[in-house]
């Protein structure tokens, strides 16, 4: 069969994202912070958008501004003088931006004075720099102190060495009895325990800082790690043909030592949550309140709204950049309502159908899923989704996700109840129990049966994981 070209009509149906569109949907689903930046760098690319000081809004856009941007249609009673345009400077331009406060990037040397140095530290020495320090400090010979360095590279944050001698050896190029001596001068420096490769060697460099070798702590570091973490504390005495309170006293050196030697080093960021929405009690009900802080309050620059009136005043691939620009900034404008509105909509929903919580605290807390609340609001559930997603809400009973009201349902006696009220349960009957008889899961599921609620052993193990609660014999304590 030969092969031949032609030409055909095709109908074919396809969604298409515009880029309006996908603007809207980007700036629904961006957080506090990032909707901040996001807006903060139009407000630098549009020269049509400004900051406004008082409140948000359009400068009284004409319908047609609003709807077509058609700019030929216009009325031209308010025309700038083409001379101003003409001579309007560069550092006038800048002069005009910055008088409201906005960093612009540049400064006057002779009116703004530079920070001292010592104000420019970003951050305080690491566990890395802290070993250097000490190393650069020994006496050993060149050959050991540069494996060392090799070997302080490969410490990871939690003070152990994550590289097998054979590796530095390689990659050092140097031999057993030189990378033997580094390693020894690394796990001699401070923290006691750094530069350790397991568990059980770092334990035993700090009994040997704290001159315990030979001890009873010792021995079981060495020979009963298993029954440690699993605190089968009696086995650990009948192996050592030793009384209870003997084991106990060294159980109590070993849990004074530091499993993670390199913790106190570490330069953790804390990020703070912003919430993005207040949902506030007051006497006649709830009030909701969209955060706006540390948003820039844009509208549409009147100053550049009546040059682009003047139809001669620029040539025709200017004047085309400026519709665009104009057309960007108003779709802009209506992208942040329609977010805002939606948001509103999303959490006035999520307060009716969380009434309770909200009146009673976490016990109340009812089954909800996405598509109960974008049938309510006819939304899509993809909508809604970016909606809840990355977002918190500030009410009396703290700071929360808005994923924490979407939960699935358990059955109960009572009927359907939510998985976040049953992992509350759980966390009170742990709370409640005797620390030296840890309740097992499947004495809580009987708890829990007694209580209405139908779950399987599984589900208490799962919950109780992801909660945070350890297993029952981890939570067993000895006095």
């Amino acid at each position: 069969m030969a092969l031949q070209s032609r030409i055909e009509l095709e109908l074919t149906q396809k969604l298409i994202l515009t880029p309006q569109l996908q603007q809207a949907i980007k700036l629904l689903q961006l957080p506090q912070l990032e909707l901040s930046q996001a807006l903060s760098q139009e407000l630098i690319e549009n020269p049509f958008l400004e900051e406004s000081i008082d409140e948000i809004n359009t400068e009284d856009l004409t319908q047609e501004e609003r709807d077509s941007i058609e700019i030929e249609e216009i009325n031209e009673d308010a025309e700038a003088p083409l001379e101003r345009l003409m001579n309007f400077m560069v550092d006038e331009y800048f002069e005009e931006r910055g008088s409201n406060g906005r960093d612009l990037g540049y400064f006057n040397p002779g009116t703004v004075t530079p920070p001292p140095y010592e104000r420019l530290l970003t951050r305080g020495p690491n566990l890395y720099d802290h070993l250097l320090w000490q190393l650069r400090l020994s006496n050993e010979p060149e050959d050991i102190r540069k494996v060392g360095e090799i070997m302080i590279g490969n410490i990871d944050e939690n003070g152990y060495l994550r590289e097998s001698i054979e590796e530095l050896i390689e990659e050092a190029k140097t031999d057993m009895e030189t990378a033997e001596k580094a390693l020894r001068l690394i796990q001699s420096f401070d923290p006691p325990g750094v530069g350790a490769r397991n568990i059980t060697e770092c334990l035993l460099l700090q009994l040997e800082a704290l001159d315990l070798q030979g001890t009873l702590a010792e021995k079981i570091i060495i020979n009963n790690m298993d029954e440690l973490e699993k605190k089968k504390y009696m086995r650990i005495a009948q192996q050592h043909n030793l009384h209870m309170k003997e084991i106990m006293t060294a159980v109590k050196i070993i849990e004074g030592l530091e499993p993670k030697p390199g913790r106190n080093f570490t330069h953790a960021t804390i990020n703070y949550v912003i919430p993005d929405v207040y949902v506030i009690k007051t006497p006649d009900g709830y009030q909701i309140v969209l955060n706006d802080e540390g948003l820039p309050r844009l509208r549409i620059s009147s100053f550049y709204r009546k040059l682009i009136r003047q139809k001669d005043a620029f040539p025709k691939e200017d004047r085309q950049f400026l519709v665009e620009k104009l057309r960007s900034a108003v779709w802009l404008l209506k992208s942040l309502e329609q977010r805002n509105r939606t948001i509103y909509r999303v959490t006035e929903s999520i307060l009716n159908f969380q009434k309770e919580f909200f009146d009673g605290g976490i016990e109340y807390i009812k089954p909800l899923t996405l598509r109960d609340v974008a049938s309510k609001l006819n939304l899509h559930e993809s909508t809604v989704s970016r909606v809840t997603s990355n977002k918190y809400l500030s009410c009396p009973h703290g700071i929360l996700s808005f994923r924490f009201f979407f939960n699935c349902a358990l059955h109960g006696s009572t009927g359907n109840i939510s998985s976040t009220s049953v992992k509350s349960m759980i966390k009170k009957i742990v709370m409640e129990e005797d620390s030296r008889k840890p309740l097992s899961d499947q004495r809580i599921v009987e708890m829990l049966k007694g209580s209405g609620i139908i779950v399987a052993r599984r589900t208490v193990a799962k919950y109780r994981k992801e909660i945070g609660i350890p297993s029952q014999a981890r939570r067993k304590k000895f006095t």
